[in-house]
């Protein structure tokens, strides 16, 4: 698998690339995926930014962040200080 790949109108991005952005084991992203710990959130580009797609990772604090083409090379990436912006995971 490449670290992105597109599934139908979505992407699945490989355990290893999150679990490099965050300092986790693989084991522990996939069941930090599972259990909601980490969360995502997918932006389709308009305009300027159509044919790009923004996947956004949530963890403990920290933010990791795909930008992605069609075919779900990676154009760039980036990590922050962010929260979670899903109103369940106000604290």
């Amino acid at each position: 698998m490449s670290e992105v790949e597109r599934d139908g109108d979505g992407f699945v991005v490989d355990a290893a690339l999150l679990a490099a952005a965050f300092g986790r084991s693989v084991t522990q992203v996939r069941a930090f995926m599972t259990n909601g710990r980490i969360t995502t959130r997918s932006e389709t580009g308009t305009d300027a930014d159509a044919g790009r797609w923004r996947l956004t990772f949530y963890h403990d604090g920290r933010a990791f962040r795909l930008t992605v083409d069609g075919q779900g090379n990676i154009l760039s990436r980036a990590t922050f200080d962010a929260r979670d912006p899903r109103p369940s995971a106000a604290p």
